[in-house]
């Protein structure tokens, strides 16, 4: 089978499997307008963002900070560097913090555990501190880190001074940061992601709430995080689950308490009822073959990277049209992971969505005889084609 062929019939085999009959897409209403200085919402699985005023603006982000301490901690504790369990000194400078505590002591030693708890349900300034110092020695080198892992995550439009919010002219971020930020800390450690959906936490004889009102409000919220100061305004970033699609929904600068969770939920309920989301293939998942010339084997498994998730308007997944090309005259050899195509899908001649096709497996040069041979056939197949 020459590669023409094989693409014609993978292209048709991939329309079979995401375009059924016509179906009747649902008119989509404009967007909710809220009383806030900026807003994202986003898809969980796809990372689409289907609603956004002022997503990119830099903004001071308060509290919401802890999302970024509490993230980097998570790392820490699966790279084994720190152990849930491990005593942390309580510095005077930890102790000293101002804001919002969990009343920590001086002196005293808390695990890494009962901090991150402190951090994420309590919104502690003070377990902020202490844990940023126990991981890297000093706020200073802490909020590096931090801006590191957020040039990782593609966060372009933060900057990290202190692992609070407390107000600093250099220390910002954007809805659309957060957002990105919640999604990574949803994906990559759902344990502790746990933890974000616990309505309160005692600690030192003192029980506090989170101040997630929607964690009350709304049964499918399980987090994540608010803030308020003066200068930010009262912000949150919420997520939810509804028959199995999550969204994460960010909001600056509202003037309440009781604002920020009733601007979240327009937001929420918008995209649960007007948006859906799906899956078509998985990372990993064998999509089809492509002949190898001059290698040890005759074919190459290509597949996805990363899984093909979209998120579009309630109906219009069902009109998807996919369709795979392949490199011609793949040669070995072939590195697992090499480019070796392209998968497109269009709605209405229209490309919504492009992903490359990788090589699932390495493929080795072939043997001497098998090398001339394919040579000889590439020259007469350059020749007729």
């Amino acid at each position: 089978m020459n590669i023409t062929t094989l693409a014609k019939r993978t292209c048709l085999l991939l329309s079979l499997i995401i375009t059924p009959a016509a179906w009747a897409v649902e008119m989509v209403p404009a967007s909710p307008q809220l009383a806030a200085k900026a807003w994202v919402l986003m898809d969980a699985a796809s990372g689409n963002v289907l609603v956004e005023n002022n997503g990119d603006q830099r903004l001071p982000p308060a509290s919401l900070t802890k999302l970024m301490t509490a993230y980097i901690a998570t790392l820490e504790i699966r790279r084994g560097q720190i152990g849930e369990n491990d005593p942390v000194t309580v510095s005077e400078n930890a102790w000293r913090t101002g804001g919002s505590r969990m009343f920590i002591k001086v002196g005293s030693q808390v695990t890494v555990s009962d901090l991150l708890h402190g951090i994420i349900i309590q919104s502690g300034n003070d377990a902020s501190v202490a844990l940023s110092e126990h991981i890297a020695g000093s706020e200073d080198a802490f909020a590096d880190l931090m801006n590191k892992t957020a040039g990782d995550l593609g966060m372009t439009n933060s900057h990290f001074m202190n692992p609070t919010g407390l107000p600093n002219p250099e220390h910002y971020s954007s809805a659309h940061d957060m957002a990105v930020l919640a999604r990574a800390i949803i994906r990559v450690d759902p344990v502790h992601y746990a933890i974000y959906s616990q309505k309160e936490f005692f600690w030192n004889n003192i029980k506090q709430p989170n101040r997630n009102l929607l964690l009350w409000r709304d049964k499918t919220v399980d987090g994540l995080k608010t803030g308020h100061t003066d200068e930010a305004g009262y912000c949150m970033v919420s997520s939810a689950v509804r028959d199995g699609q999550r969204l994460i929904a960010v909001v600056f600068g509202t003037n309440s308490e009781q604002a920020r969770a009733a601007e979240t939920q327009k937001l929420l309920t918008y995209g649960f009822r007007f948006f859906e989301t799906q899956t078509f293939y998985q990372k990993g998942a064998e999509l089809a073959q492509a002949p190898v010339w001059k290698g040890a084997t005759h074919q190459v498994k290509a597949g996805l990277a990363e899984d093909l998730t979209l998120t579009m308007p309630k109906g219009q997944l069902k009109k998807l049209v996919a369709s795979m090309t392949m490199n011609p005259q793949l040669v070995a050899p072939i590195a697992k992971g090499d480019v070796i195509g392209k998968v497109e899908v269009k709605l209405d001649d229209k490309v919504v969505h492009s992903a490359d096709l990788i090589a699932l497996d390495a493929v080795d040069e072939g043997g001497i005889f098998r090398r001339v041979w394919d040579s000889i056939r590439l020259f007469f197949y350059g020749l007729f084609n």
